[in-house]
């Protein structure tokens, strides 16, 4: 399976909390499936560990690549056309991070793994 990680999947799953779904948990430990981490995530992250927002247990530019690795968690970059049907998605969500997953999911044909009701209100498959 294929999958996008959000954001809150991603750290749930780092820090061992117990509000992912046993199904979330069941994908993200599978290691035959190939899970994609949003650069968008990765934006996401930084912004709120530098505001001060959320504490990480290193700089981000070294611990997001390493909890990629230990995972083996692809990075998903941002391309023109995600870019292009975030900016024309509904006003569903306002979070733009999360709009930026939907159209990548969408654009790609590929489900996210999220616990955010207001993603699965998008035409997007959600798995929880």
């Amino acid at each position: 399976m294929r999958a996008i990680l959000d954001t809150h999947a991603f750290l749930w799953w780092l820090l061992d909390i117990p509000r992912l779904s046993t199904e979330a948990r069941a994908i993200l430990g599978d290691g035959a499936n190939e899970l994609l981490f949003s650069a968008a995530s990765a934006y996401e992250l930084t912004i709120k560990a530098q505001s001060g927002r959320l504490t990480l247990p290193e700089p981000a530019d070294a611990y997001l690549p390493s909890r990629l690795a230990a995972n083996a968690f692809d990075s998903m970059p941002i391309e023109l056309a995600h870019a292009v049907r975030a900016g024309m998605l509904p006003a569903i969500h306002h979070d733009p991070f999360d709009r930026m997953l939907v159209a990548q999911a969408q654009v790609e044909g590929l489900p996210i793994l999220t616990a955010d009701p207001a993603i699965a209100r998008y035409d997007v498959e959600t798995i929880w």
